[in-house]
Protein backbone atom coordinates (compact mmCIF):
# COMPACT_ATOMS: atom_id res chain seq x y z
CA UNK A 1 0.00 0.00 0.00
CA UNK A 2 1.19 3.52 -0.81
CA UNK A 3 0.69 5.90 2.09
CA UNK A 4 1.29 8.95 -0.11
CA UNK A 5 0.98 9.52 -3.84
CA UNK A 6 1.74 12.80 -5.58
CA UNK A 7 0.32 13.24 -9.09
CA UNK A 8 1.53 15.96 -11.49
CA UNK A 9 1.95 18.53 -8.73
CA UNK A 10 2.53 22.14 -9.77
CA UNK A 11 3.10 25.32 -7.79
CA UNK A 12 4.02 28.63 -9.42
CA UNK A 13 4.95 32.03 -7.94
CA UNK A 14 4.43 34.67 -10.64
CA UNK A 15 6.76 33.43 -13.41
CA UNK A 16 8.80 31.15 -11.10
CA UNK A 17 8.02 27.42 -11.28
CA UNK A 18 8.71 26.22 -7.73
CA UNK A 19 7.26 22.75 -8.46
CA UNK A 20 6.72 21.79 -12.08
CA UNK A 21 4.73 18.60 -12.77
CA UNK A 22 6.25 16.30 -10.13
CA UNK A 23 4.86 12.81 -9.44
CA UNK A 24 6.00 10.06 -7.06
CA UNK A 25 4.70 7.44 -4.65
CA UNK A 26 5.83 6.55 -1.12
CA UNK A 27 5.01 3.01 0.12
CA UNK A 28 3.82 2.68 3.70
CA UNK A 29 6.64 2.05 6.16
CA UNK A 30 9.36 3.24 3.80
CA UNK A 31 12.01 5.88 4.47
CA UNK A 32 11.92 8.24 1.52
CA UNK A 33 14.70 10.73 0.80
CA UNK A 34 13.74 14.10 -0.68
CA UNK A 35 16.92 15.52 -2.22
CA UNK A 36 17.91 18.60 -4.17
CA UNK A 37 20.12 21.70 -4.02
CA UNK A 38 18.99 24.91 -2.36
CA UNK A 39 16.05 26.41 -4.21
CA UNK A 40 15.14 23.12 -5.91
CA UNK A 41 11.53 23.13 -4.70
CA UNK A 42 11.85 20.74 -1.73
CA UNK A 43 10.33 23.09 0.84
CA UNK A 44 7.40 23.94 -1.44
CA UNK A 45 6.76 20.21 -1.94
CA UNK A 46 6.78 19.58 1.80
CA UNK A 47 4.45 22.50 2.46
CA UNK A 48 1.94 21.14 -0.06
CA UNK A 49 2.19 17.64 1.42
CA UNK A 50 1.45 19.07 4.88
CA UNK A 51 -1.39 21.28 3.66
CA UNK A 52 0.38 24.59 4.35
CA UNK A 53 0.24 25.42 0.63
CA UNK A 54 -2.32 24.27 -1.91
CA UNK A 55 -1.07 23.11 -5.32
CA UNK A 56 -1.99 25.09 -8.42
CA UNK A 57 -2.45 21.82 -10.29
CA UNK A 58 -2.21 18.11 -9.52
CA UNK A 59 -3.41 15.86 -6.74
CA UNK A 60 -2.13 14.43 -3.45
CA UNK A 61 -3.50 11.07 -2.30
CA UNK A 62 -3.11 10.15 1.37
CA UNK A 63 -3.94 6.56 2.33
CA UNK A 64 -5.45 6.01 -1.15
CA UNK A 65 -7.86 8.96 -0.95
CA UNK A 66 -7.63 12.67 -1.73
CA UNK A 67 -5.57 14.49 0.88
CA UNK A 68 -7.67 16.61 3.23
CA UNK A 69 -5.43 18.96 5.26
CA UNK A 70 -8.00 19.64 7.98
CA UNK A 71 -8.78 15.96 8.43
CA UNK A 72 -5.30 14.50 7.91
CA UNK A 73 -3.11 16.99 9.77
CA UNK A 74 -3.22 14.90 12.97
CA UNK A 75 -1.76 11.95 11.09
CA UNK A 76 1.34 13.96 10.08
CA UNK A 77 4.40 14.92 12.10
CA UNK A 78 6.57 17.66 10.56
CA UNK A 79 9.92 18.79 11.92
CA UNK A 80 11.06 21.65 9.66
CA UNK A 81 14.66 22.78 9.34
CA UNK A 82 13.67 26.09 10.95
CA UNK A 83 12.83 24.86 14.43
CA UNK A 84 9.61 26.01 16.07
CA UNK A 85 10.08 25.77 19.83
CA UNK A 86 9.06 28.58 22.18
CA UNK A 87 12.33 29.78 23.74
CA UNK A 88 10.84 31.11 26.99
CA UNK A 89 8.56 28.13 27.62
CA UNK A 90 9.56 25.26 29.90
CA UNK A 91 10.42 22.01 28.12
CA UNK A 92 7.86 19.72 29.78
CA UNK A 93 5.04 22.25 29.54
CA UNK A 94 5.83 22.83 25.87
CA UNK A 95 5.87 19.12 24.99
CA UNK A 96 2.48 18.66 26.67
CA UNK A 97 1.05 21.68 24.83
CA UNK A 98 2.27 20.51 21.41
CA UNK A 99 0.98 16.98 22.01
CA UNK A 100 -2.51 18.27 22.79
CA UNK A 101 -2.43 20.45 19.67
CA UNK A 102 -2.07 17.18 17.74
CA UNK A 103 -5.24 15.76 19.29
CA UNK A 104 -4.02 13.93 22.39
CA UNK A 105 -5.98 14.30 25.62
CA UNK A 106 -4.19 15.79 28.65
CA UNK A 107 -3.83 12.31 30.16
CA UNK A 108 -2.52 10.79 26.92
CA UNK A 109 -0.11 13.68 26.46
CA UNK A 110 1.35 13.25 29.95
CA UNK A 111 1.81 9.51 29.45
CA UNK A 112 3.51 9.97 26.07
CA UNK A 113 5.76 12.81 27.21
CA UNK A 114 6.90 10.93 30.32
CA UNK A 115 7.59 7.81 28.24
CA UNK A 116 9.76 9.64 25.73
CA UNK A 117 11.53 11.85 28.28
CA UNK A 118 12.47 8.72 30.20
CA UNK A 119 13.55 6.90 27.03
CA UNK A 120 15.77 9.82 25.94
CA UNK A 121 17.10 10.44 29.48
CA UNK A 122 15.51 13.89 29.62
CA UNK A 123 13.65 13.81 32.94
CA UNK A 124 15.97 16.44 34.39
CA UNK A 125 15.02 18.88 31.64
CA UNK A 126 11.31 19.15 32.53
CA UNK A 127 11.45 22.60 34.15
CA UNK A 128 14.25 24.04 32.03
CA UNK A 129 13.44 26.76 29.52
CA UNK A 130 14.19 25.93 25.90
CA UNK A 131 16.64 28.86 25.68
CA UNK A 132 18.73 27.21 28.42
CA UNK A 133 19.34 24.12 26.28
CA UNK A 134 22.09 23.55 23.75
CA UNK A 135 21.16 23.26 20.08
CA UNK A 136 21.47 19.48 20.25
CA UNK A 137 19.27 19.25 23.35
CA UNK A 138 16.66 21.44 21.67
CA UNK A 139 16.79 19.10 18.70
CA UNK A 140 15.84 16.14 20.90
CA UNK A 141 12.91 18.09 22.35
CA UNK A 142 11.79 19.03 18.83
CA UNK A 143 12.01 15.42 17.64
CA UNK A 144 9.99 14.10 20.57
CA UNK A 145 7.37 16.83 20.12
CA UNK A 146 7.05 15.80 16.47
CA UNK A 147 6.42 12.09 17.13
CA UNK A 148 4.37 12.17 20.36
CA UNK A 149 1.07 11.63 18.55
CA UNK A 150 2.45 8.62 16.61
CA UNK A 151 1.99 10.06 13.11
CA UNK A 152 1.38 7.87 10.08
CA UNK A 153 3.60 10.21 8.05
CA UNK A 154 6.70 11.71 9.65
CA UNK A 155 8.56 14.48 7.79
CA UNK A 156 12.08 15.26 8.99
CA UNK A 157 14.05 18.15 7.52
CA UNK A 158 17.74 17.98 8.55
CA UNK A 159 16.91 16.06 11.76
CA UNK A 160 20.55 15.50 12.81
CA UNK A 161 21.57 19.17 12.72
CA UNK A 162 23.40 20.08 15.92
CA UNK A 163 23.46 16.54 17.33
CA UNK A 164 26.61 14.82 18.56
CA UNK A 165 27.27 11.30 17.18
CA UNK A 166 25.72 9.57 20.22
CA UNK A 167 22.43 11.46 20.03
CA UNK A 168 22.39 11.31 16.23
CA UNK A 169 22.56 7.52 16.51
CA UNK A 170 19.77 7.56 19.11
CA UNK A 171 17.47 9.48 16.75
CA UNK A 172 18.50 7.27 13.81
CA UNK A 173 17.57 4.09 15.67
CA UNK A 174 14.16 5.57 16.51
CA UNK A 175 13.64 6.39 12.82
CA UNK A 176 14.40 2.76 11.90
CA UNK A 177 12.10 1.46 14.64
CA UNK A 178 9.21 3.70 13.58
CA UNK A 179 9.64 2.56 9.98
CA UNK A 180 9.57 -1.10 11.08
CA UNK A 181 6.27 -0.51 12.92
CA UNK A 182 4.60 1.11 9.89
CA UNK A 183 5.37 4.83 10.05
CA UNK A 184 6.22 6.33 6.67
CA UNK A 185 9.09 8.81 6.78
CA UNK A 186 10.16 11.59 4.43
CA UNK A 187 13.77 12.48 5.14
CA UNK A 188 15.26 15.67 3.69
CA UNK A 189 18.96 16.46 4.07
CA UNK A 190 22.08 17.59 2.22
CA UNK A 191 24.13 14.79 3.81
CA UNK A 192 24.20 12.12 1.11
CA UNK A 193 25.96 9.56 3.30
CA UNK A 194 23.01 9.72 5.71
CA UNK A 195 20.61 9.15 2.82
CA UNK A 196 22.51 6.06 1.66
CA UNK A 197 22.48 4.65 5.18
CA UNK A 198 18.88 5.44 6.08
CA UNK A 199 16.65 5.69 2.99
CA UNK A 200 14.95 2.92 0.97
CA UNK A 201 13.93 5.22 -1.89
CA UNK A 202 14.73 8.76 -3.02
CA UNK A 203 13.58 11.52 -5.32
CA UNK A 204 16.03 14.11 -6.65
CA UNK A 205 14.58 17.45 -7.73
CA UNK A 206 16.16 20.56 -9.21
CA UNK A 207 14.58 23.80 -10.43
CA UNK A 208 11.16 22.41 -9.61
CA UNK A 209 11.54 19.29 -11.77
CA UNK A 210 12.09 15.64 -10.93
CA UNK A 211 15.47 14.29 -12.04
CA UNK A 212 15.47 10.84 -10.40
CA UNK A 213 13.01 8.69 -8.50
CA UNK A 214 13.27 5.12 -7.20
CA UNK A 215 14.96 2.66 -4.81
CA UNK A 216 18.47 3.72 -3.75
CA UNK A 217 20.07 0.44 -4.85
CA UNK A 218 18.48 0.57 -8.30
CA UNK A 219 19.53 4.19 -8.86
CA UNK A 220 23.14 3.41 -7.93
CA UNK A 221 23.06 0.42 -10.29
CA UNK A 222 21.70 2.59 -13.10
CA UNK A 223 24.70 4.91 -12.90
CA UNK A 224 27.38 2.27 -12.37
CA UNK A 225 30.58 2.62 -14.39
CA UNK A 226 31.60 -1.07 -14.37
CA UNK A 227 34.37 -0.49 -11.84
CA UNK A 228 35.59 -3.28 -9.58
CA UNK A 229 38.01 -3.52 -6.67
CA UNK A 230 40.08 -6.71 -6.63
CA UNK A 231 42.49 -7.80 -3.92
CA UNK A 232 45.28 -10.26 -4.77
CA UNK A 233 47.75 -12.32 -2.77
CA UNK A 234 50.69 -11.48 -5.03
CA UNK A 235 51.64 -8.60 -7.29
CA UNK A 236 51.16 -9.64 -10.94
CA UNK A 237 53.52 -8.75 -13.75
CA UNK A 238 51.18 -6.98 -16.13
CA UNK A 239 53.91 -6.62 -18.73
CA UNK A 240 53.61 -10.37 -19.26
CA UNK A 241 49.83 -10.49 -19.02
CA UNK A 242 47.31 -9.65 -21.72
CA UNK A 243 44.55 -7.54 -20.18
CA UNK A 244 41.95 -7.64 -22.91
CA UNK A 245 39.01 -7.74 -20.52
CA UNK A 246 39.69 -4.78 -18.26
CA UNK A 247 41.66 -1.58 -17.79
CA UNK A 248 43.58 -0.85 -14.62
CA UNK A 249 42.37 2.45 -13.14
CA UNK A 250 44.25 2.50 -9.82
CA UNK A 251 46.78 0.34 -7.99
CA UNK A 252 47.21 0.17 -4.21
CA UNK A 253 49.77 -2.45 -3.12
CA UNK A 254 47.88 -5.74 -3.42
CA UNK A 255 44.59 -4.14 -4.52
CA UNK A 256 43.49 -2.85 -7.92
CA UNK A 257 40.58 -0.86 -9.22
CA UNK A 258 39.75 -2.02 -12.73
CA UNK A 259 37.20 -1.01 -15.35
CA UNK A 260 35.49 -3.81 -17.24
CA UNK A 261 35.84 -3.50 -21.01
CA UNK A 262 32.88 -3.75 -23.35
CA UNK A 263 31.63 -7.30 -24.05
CA UNK A 264 33.57 -8.70 -21.07
CA UNK A 265 32.16 -10.15 -17.84
CA UNK A 266 33.20 -10.19 -14.19
CA UNK A 267 34.20 -13.84 -14.64
CA UNK A 268 36.74 -12.69 -17.23
CA UNK A 269 38.42 -10.49 -14.63
CA UNK A 270 38.65 -13.29 -12.09
CA UNK A 271 39.84 -15.88 -14.60
CA UNK A 272 42.53 -13.49 -15.77
CA UNK A 273 44.18 -13.61 -12.33
CA UNK A 274 43.40 -17.23 -11.54
CA UNK A 275 45.00 -18.46 -14.77
CA UNK A 276 48.19 -16.66 -13.78
CA UNK A 277 48.04 -18.50 -10.42
CA UNK A 278 47.58 -15.23 -8.57
CA UNK A 279 45.28 -15.76 -5.57
CA UNK A 280 42.24 -13.47 -5.42
CA UNK A 281 41.56 -12.39 -1.83
CA UNK A 282 38.62 -10.02 -2.44
CA UNK A 283 36.38 -8.84 -5.25
CA UNK A 284 33.63 -6.24 -5.20
CA UNK A 285 31.82 -3.91 -7.53
CA UNK A 286 32.23 -0.18 -6.92
CA UNK A 287 28.92 1.64 -7.31
CA UNK A 288 28.75 5.44 -7.49
CA UNK A 289 27.72 7.16 -4.27
CA UNK A 290 24.54 9.18 -4.09
CA UNK A 291 26.72 12.24 -3.61
CA UNK A 292 28.45 11.57 -6.95
CA UNK A 293 25.12 10.97 -8.69
CA UNK A 294 23.63 14.09 -7.08
CA UNK A 295 26.47 16.32 -8.30
CA UNK A 296 26.51 14.83 -11.80
CA UNK A 297 22.78 15.10 -12.37
CA UNK A 298 22.38 18.61 -10.94
CA UNK A 299 25.35 19.90 -12.93
CA UNK A 300 23.94 18.30 -16.08
CA UNK A 301 20.59 20.05 -15.72
CA UNK A 302 22.35 23.33 -14.98
CA UNK A 303 24.43 23.03 -18.16
CA UNK A 304 21.40 22.02 -20.23
CA UNK A 305 19.38 25.03 -19.04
Amino acid sequence: MNLLEVKHLKKYYATHKAVDDISFVIPQGSIFGLLGPNGAGKTTLLRMITGIFYPDEGQILFKDRPFNPEQDVHAIGYMPEERGLYKKMRVGEQALYLAQLKGLSEKEAKEKVKHWFNKFDMNGWWNKKVEELSKGMQQKVQFISTILHQPSLLILDEPFSGLDPLNANLIKQEIFEMSRTGTTIIFSTHRMEQVEEICDRIILVNKGEKLLDGPVREIRQTFKQHLFRIGVGAIPNFAQMATYHFTIVEQHDHAYIVKLNEDSTTNDILLHFIRQEIPVTSFEEILPTLNEIFITQVQKTTQDA
